[in-house]
């Protein structure tokens, strides 16, 4: 008795699930959702060739350095590295006496408390400390910034979607201007006071001003042109070692467990081949 009743109860779901399957397709057909301006215009990032990209990718370790000169003089204003610590920089081909002179002449210094009197106070940063952040707390960031919070950019390159590609379109896509396209057909869409319009970012309009706008914005020492394209590709190479540093070893490991299990198929394929070469199967 117990099992039909099981039966028919899970019939019965299952014809719940279908009639409201049907019901929502119904409902989708004859009223579809209306367009949207960040549906329609909304852009993809392009796509971006960096030196790490692929399974057997690796950093090219100027562009790094180049990326992280971009992120000091450029970013660090209002985006920390709160994943990163000075002493990391080794990993990009910074000297140990570098990493220590860049931590000491960090524009912020990091929080601390006098030993004398136990009130807050700040001191220069050493090669084991974090990236200081720029605000106090998000309460100042905030008002610093028309009420946006500025992310921060360790994992930025994870946390989007096409990560490089997305940073470096970002960057490189504001526009002066909306498309009249877009104004004709979603007139209450205007980019609003305190906002830029920007189609590579998800609601097409961004609190962030144009960080890098003019060539020449940074000085390289390497005497790489700097172009607004140029930057942006560097600080998006170095958001890529920021959020994946080990990503190097991670390749080499990966190529040595392809040739591992290559090895390891072909013993074993002989080994049957010996063993059951005089069995009839």
């Amino acid at each position: 008795m117990v099992r039909p009743l099981g039966i028919l109860a899970g019939l019965g779901f299952v014809a719940i699930l279908l009639f409201s399957a049907l019901v929502g397709a119904i409902s989708f057909i004859s009223e579809p959702p209306a367009p949207t301006a960040e549906h329609e215009f909304h852009k993809h990032p392009e796509p971006l060739q960096l030196a790490s990209n692929g399974p057997l990718g690796r950093f090219d370790r100027q562009q790094l350095q180049r990326g992280f000169q971009v992120y000091k003089e450029v970013c660090a204003a209002c985006h920390s590295l709160h994943q990163v610590a000075f002493r990391d920089l080794t990993g990009i081909g910074f000297t140990d006496p570098e990493v220590k002179a860049i931590a000491s002449q960090w524009a912020i210094e990091v929080p601390s408390v006098n030993p004398e009197t136990g009130e807050p106070a700040t001191r220069k940063a050493l090669p084991a400390d974090k990236f200081p952040d720029p605000y106090a707390n998000e309460v100042a960031a905030r008002a610093a910034n028309n009420n946006a919070l500025p992310p921060d950019l360790s994992l930025m390159t994870k946390a989007r979607h096409n990560g490089a590609a997305y940073v470096h379109s970002l960057l490189t896509g504001y526009q002066d201007k909306q498309p009249a396209e877009l104004l004709k057909k979603f007139p209450d869409s205007k980019t609003g006071p305190g906002l830029y319009y920007n189609p590579y970012f998800a609601n097409l309009n961004i609190a962030m001003p144009p960080p890098i706008v003019a060539e020449g914005q940074v000085t390289y020492a390497d005497g790489t042109k700097a172009t607004v394209d140029q930057m942006s590709q560097d600080v998006s190479a170095f958001l890529v070692w920021t959020a994946e540093p080990k990503l190097e070893n991670r390749h080499r490991t990966g190529v040595a467990v392809v040739i591992f299990l290559l090895i390891a198929t072909a013993l074993g394929f002989l080994a049957y081949r010996n063993i059951w070469s005089g069995v009839k199967h």
